[in-house]
């Protein structure tokens, strides 16, 4: 068996070759991230064994060995991606100088290669890495859109004051209608009954002449104070929102088709809609990977700490390493199971009834949303609420 470590970086990747007996075969080979430095991989590689006789390792980077994993999967080698954190951890054990370089790197990662089980990773990736950036993506959009919220709220503040008190604190469709039409309190007071029909049917009659009324009348005598700088910047705020909420149901679009292709069993469980579900499956990947449900939880960072010394022993809180994008799904999803799957909302209920916390009893519901996305997508079989129960 042959053992090659890879310490990928931007724009080059320094590679150690080992034999299964410890000799090192190759010590130092620096591939550039380029056509022609793969192809220098490629004819190493070829000429040293069979594509199933070699076992490749290397860090989780990101987005800089992408590259070199869609090459490796085009000519037919497996791969393996090793956590940083546990890698860092094996070094530490094995020396405690505290020299780091390129060439020490790639040396350590096919040494440790050898001393772990070899779990290749799926061949889907590319799906999964491209489900991943789209939801991360929408992720950041959606915060941003939030923002312009808030800084169009401080606008209004100044302009406008009693605007979005009249509409119950948000920004419904009918808001944003008269604000992107109107801009001021001026032009606002102004408005006609044209406007009424149409603010009317956006509403669905729930703005009727009363509140058409009201609005005029605090649009008049509003103590807000209007000039071309506030009105400048809200314009801006409006347009940078409305293009932002095009571009997330645009990537909306796009996660649907990724998930179509994918069509995994978590669209089953009723609760979970697509995104959140597309978030959950791009950042965990390939499921099979995981021995249980109890790795896909510390994968998540959701396990609690546990201490162990002499007679001292202890719990301790999340230790919240790994993605915070999963976690963030993962509960965020909880509620709406809570409220409307009658399995999840039973869980939940007794926890509280237990004594939990809403917080702890939460938790729970989380895990035990992870236990049942471990046996549906590894044994490929849709929700069934008998057996879950």
């Amino acid at each position: 068996m042959i053992y090659v470590g890879i310490d990928v970086s931007k724009y080059k990747h320094d590679c150690c070759i080992v034999s299964s007996d410890g000799e090192i075969i190759e010590s130092d080979m620096i591939v550039t991230n380029d056509a022609d430095g793969f192809t220098l991989l490629e004819s190493r590689l070829s000429n040293l064994a069979r594509e199933d006789s070699i076992k490749i390792g290397f860090e989780a980077t990101g987005h800089y060995c992408i590259n070199l994993k869609l090459f490796l999967e085009k000519n037919h080698h497996s791969f393996m991606e090793l956590n940083p954190l546990l890698l860092k951890q094996f070094i530490k054990s094995h020396s405690l100088r505290r020299t780091k370089t390129d060439s020490i790197d790639c040396q350590v990662i096919a040494r440790y290669l050898m001393t772990v089980e070899y779990k290749p990773y799926p061949t889907e990736f590319y799906h999964m890495y491209c489900l991943k950036s789209l939801t991360r993506m929408r992720e950041k959009m959606i915060r941003q859109r939030s923002r312009y919220l808030v800084q169009m709220t401080n606008v209004l503040d100044h302009m406008f004051p009693e605007f979005k008190p009249f509409f119950n604190g948000r920004f419904s469709e009918a808001s944003l209608y008269l604000l992107e039409k109107y801009g001021t309190p001026e032009a606002i007071s102004r408005i006609t009954l044209k406007t009424y029909n149409k603010i009317h049917d956006l509403t669905r009659g729930r703005f009727n002449l009363e509140k058409y009324h009201t609005l005029k009348r605090l649009a008049k005598n509003t103590i807000g104070e209007s000039n071309k700088v506030y009105e400048l910047e809200l314009k801006t705020l409006l347009e940078l929102y409305r293009f932002v909420n095009v571009r997330i149901q645009r990537f909306d679009e796009e996660i649907s088709q990724y998930m179509s292709v994918l069509n995994p069993m978590i669209l089953t469980i009723p609760g979970i809609g697509m995104t959140s579900a597309a978030c959950i499956i791009a950042e965990y990947g390939d499921i099979s990977r995981f021995s249980g449900s109890a790795a896909m939880l510390s994968f998540a960072g959701m396990e609690p700490g546990y201490y162990q010394s002499g007679t001292s022993e202890y719990e301790g809180h999340m230790v919240k390493r790994g993605s915070s994008y999963l976690r963030c799904a993962i509960y965020n999803v909880c509620l709406p199971l809570v409220n409307s799957n009658p399995v999840f909302s039973e869980y939940y209920h007794k926890k509280r009834e237990e004594g939990k916390p809403y917080k702890v009893a939460i938790s729970h519901v989380a895990k035990k949303l992870i236990r049942v996305i471990y046996a549906l997508e590894t044994q490929h079989i849709p929700y069934d609420p008998e057996k879950c129960r």
